[in-house]
């Protein structure tokens, strides 16, 4: 209904039955771009609980039967693009990037009781980041690195102080970082150049941590880079697909794919499988040179559009689209 009621879903994955749903929330929706909708965040699970985030429509917990725990709300969340970021669960905490058109909150409740634990206001130029926050493992301790419109941030996720901020090449906040390699690896929304951070710094650290820098004029960058090895691949909107070096940013070859691109890949033993909106799946291997693998078409109605990530399971992949949800693999 446009946004107006919320759903949590649970399906039996063998046979593809809804086991319960669960209204989150009904109301007045906020804005949402054509392109996005109300109800773009991924759950999150410690396999006792799911967390579903829907922006205006609030965090929710539920147990894995279906019975409520606990809800919150974080205001109304204005601008005309509407909410992406998932919650991720870490130890006792739920996190949520609340970023907005404007200013954004970045805030950890307890996962037991959704009561607050930390709030950190997300001011310019770290604000206008859509996107999920990424743990990475520097030394022994873990940062919580969130994308920004014009700067990449790292925050302490136990107690959501900033550590330190990289300013970027162009605005918007998406897609999510990738980590790897020591470094954390980062694109931007609008057309703007990848570059790469090394993590464990102080303060301001465009000068001092920025491991190279390479600039990219293909086209947006929705889909998040992925890392195979000593390659890093990265696709834009329009499919122009560029392969660089990890380490050193160097560009190896760039290879347009079929198809309008906003999920970001997976990889699967050195392969990269990228879906696009039609739900046309390319498979290639990274490497000095292109190497294309295989092509599968999922879907047969020309207006069904995928947009979220594949999610592989032991040994099934799951893709949904704005019409359906397809699980892919033996039963």
């Amino acid at each position: 209904e446009a946004g107006k009621s919320r759903l949590v879903v649970c399906v039996d994955r063998k046979s593809g039955k809804v086991l319960w749903e669960k209204v989150a929330w009904t109301g007045s929706p906020e804005l949402s771009h054509p392109q996005n909708g109300w109800a773009s965040a991924t759950c999150a699970t410690d396999g006792e609980r799911v967390v579903a985030f829907f922006g205006k429509g609030g965090l929710h917990c539920y147990g894995v039967d279906g019975t409520p725990l606990w809800s919150r709300e974080f205001g109304n969340f204005p601008g005309e693009w509407g909410t992406a970021a998932s919650p991720i669960i870490m130890g006792d905490l739920v996190i949520q990037n609340c970023d907005a058109a404007g200013a954004g909150l970045l805030v950890a409740v307890n996962k037991k009781d959704g009561k607050d634990v930390w709030k950190t206001p997300r001011t310019a130029p770290e604000r206008g980041g859509w996107t999920t926050p990424v743990l990475v493992d520097v030394d022994g301790k873990k940062e919580l690195v969130v994308n920004g419109e014009k700067a990449v941030t790292s925050y302490d996720p136990e107690k959501g102080t900033q550590l330190w901020s990289c300013k970027s090449f162009a605005g918007r906040g998406d897609p999510t970082v990738t980590s790897g390699k020591g470094l954390v690896f980062v694109v931007n929304g609008v057309p703007g150049d990848i570059y790469a951070v090394k993590p464990g710094g102080t303060g301001d650290v465009t000068k001092s941590h920025m491991a190279w820098h390479t600039p990219r004029k293909n086209g947006r960058d929705q889909p998040s880079p992925i890392l195979v090895g000593d390659y890093l691949v990265v696709a834009s909107m329009t499919g122009m697909t560029t392969c660089y070096k990890a380490l050193d940013g160097s560009s190896l070859w760039t290879e347009r794919l079929k198809g309008a691109f906003s999920a970001s890949p997976i990889a699967v033993e050195g392969k990269v499988f990228f879906q696009n909106e039609a739900g046309e799946t390319t498979v290639i291997e990274p490497g000095p040179k292109f190497k294309f693998i295989s092509q599968n078409f999922l879907s047969g109605d020309p207006k069904e559009v995928f947009r979220a990530a594949l999610s592989p399971c032991a040994g099934q992949i799951f893709t949904r689209s704005d019409k359906a949800l397809y699980c892919i693999g033996k039963k």
